[in-house]
């Protein structure tokens, strides 16, 4: 009953901050919905400090609910998979649950998250994991300024068992068959991410399939530069890479390029 009341006045926050009236739904998985769609459409500005000890209380029983991921739970998945890259990891399932120094977010140009209600992009769901403070640090560090395709932007995890988030902007391919441009587009994403980390001091980091899926960067083109780019990489803090991946298919190509020796 506690939780249930401490969503009802999240969601009351947030209609209010909004400006909307909906009638609040009963149910902790209803409730836990509406919340995040009010999370999605939220414009920043500053926040109550009483709202974020409700808002990051409930975000941090979501995250314990979907359980923590940590390194060592990757290293132990991946131990009958691989025999010559031990620090580049695969892993299929929900990034958000992944603790890491760094998860990096396929954001969009706008860099302050995915604005569709309940959307299930990474974009959204990273957002909607972190709390509103991430939209939040984003747009204080943008200032209305655009993301250029291959940039990246580090901001804090907050409510992620992640400690940081790396936004980068990924190539989006209209036609479907990306140029050679294009490519080397996608091959600066992963190098601005590194190259926060190693200045940051990251000793570990996951990359989700930047550029894939709604960007429509072709699936198995799009993992081998990730791969490529990562190994050609020359790492000094960062003792830990993870390909995190969600669909059956990529899980597949990675698994293959990661044990081609």
């Amino acid at each position: 009953m506690e939780r249930l009341e401490n969503l009802k006045n999240i969601i009351r926050y947030l209609m209010a901050d909004n400006h909307v009236s909906y009638q609040i739904p009963s149910s902790l998985n209803e409730r836990q919905r509406m919340m995040r769609a009010l999370m999605n459409v939220w414009a920043p500005k500053e926040i109550s400090a009483d709202f974020l000890r409700m808002q990051d209380a409930e975000l941090q029983l979501q995250a314990k609910d979907k359980g923590i991921v940590n390194i060592d739970d990757v290293a132990a998945a991946n131990s009958s998979l691989f025999t010559f890259h031990s620090s580049l990891f695969l892993w299929q399932g929900d990034i958000t649950r992944l603790k890491v120094d760094a998860i990096v977010n396929a954001a969009n140009a706008q860099g302050l998250g995915c604005w569709a209600p309940l959307h299930n992009c990474i974009d959204n769901c990273i957002h909607s994991a972190a709390g509103i403070q991430l939209r939040k640090e984003c747009n204080d560090q943008l200032q209305g300024r655009l993301l250029k395709t291959g940039e990246a932007m580090i901001t804090k995890g907050y409510n992620l068992p992640a400690k940081h988030v790396i936004h980068t902007v990924g190539p989006i391919i209209e036609t479907g068959v990306p140029t050679k441009e294009q490519e080397e587009q996608l091959a600066q994403c992963y190098r601005s991410c590194l190259d926060l980390a190693e200045q940051a001091g990251f000793e570990s980091i996951a990359f989700c399939c930047i550029s894939t899926g709604v960007f429509h960067f072709p699936n198995e083109l799009a993992a081998g530069i990730a791969v490529e780019t990562v190994k050609r990489y020359p790492r000094q803090s960062i003792k830990t890479i993870v390909f995190n991946v969600f669909l059956d298919k990529d899980y597949d190509i990675y698994r293959q390029l990661l044990t081609e020796d």
